[in-house]
């Protein structure tokens, strides 16, 4: 029987934050990754996450806008 992954997308714009989240989570879940919340946006509008870790403080949209 195969277990079900679920599928996390973090946003981040530090890229440690995202090897570390990523490193930790991706022997249990599909995990996605993106630098900003256009991106992260753009990846969670073609396909959906199970689940979002998004950073608030960020350059241009910051995790508030990517909320809204």
């Amino acid at each position: 029987m195969t277990k079900l992954r679920l599928k996390i997308l973090i946003i981040d714009d530090t890229p440690i934050n995202l090897q570390l989240l990523g490193g930790i989570l991706e022997q249990d879940y599909i995990v996605q990754v993106a630098t900003s919340g256009k991106k992260g946006l753009q990846l969670a509008n073609k396909c959906p996450p199970d689940l979002i870790l998004l950073d608030i403080m960020m350059p241009g949209m910051d995790g508030f806008e990517v909320c809204r």
